[in-house]
């Protein structure tokens, strides 16, 4: 755990001292929102699935890759046809991370009852 947690650390230390080339974020904030979205969605998901015991390495790495990818290309196709398709990736992984969150909250919940309540 302590490896995740220093990763996310330096990650974000990283993403905030990096500066992209000026054009990248400007050129590819449509199609950004969603993969991230998408990402979060995986990340959130591989939580409840270790808290859950049932936590597969390859689920979660090909399910963050491919995820990301396919937000990404229908956000891309979107903008060619001139349609918001990256609302697809919100409508798609909006609820799903909620879920995610609402069952990593009860886990906690629960394992904190299961520590409090007294025996018997």
């Amino acid at each position: 755990m302590w490896l995740v947690l220093l990763s996310l650390f330096l990650g974000l230390v990283l993403g905030f001292l990096a500066t992209p080339p000026e054009g990248i974020l400007v050129a590819l904030h449509i199609y950004l929102g969603p993969a991230l979205l998408a990402a979060l969605d995986a990340i959130v998901g591989g939580w409840r699935a270790s808290l859950e015991g049932t936590y597969d390495t390859a689920v979660f790495v090909s399910g963050f890759f491919v995820n990301m990818l396919a937000a990404g290309l229908l956000a891309y196709v979107g903008d060619l046809l001139r349609i918001d398709l990256a609302l697809a990736a919100v409508v798609a992984f909006g609820p799903r991370i909620f879920n995610n969150l609402a069952l990593v909250r009860r886990i906690y919940l629960q394992r904190w009852r299961q520590r409090v309540a007294p025996p018997g």
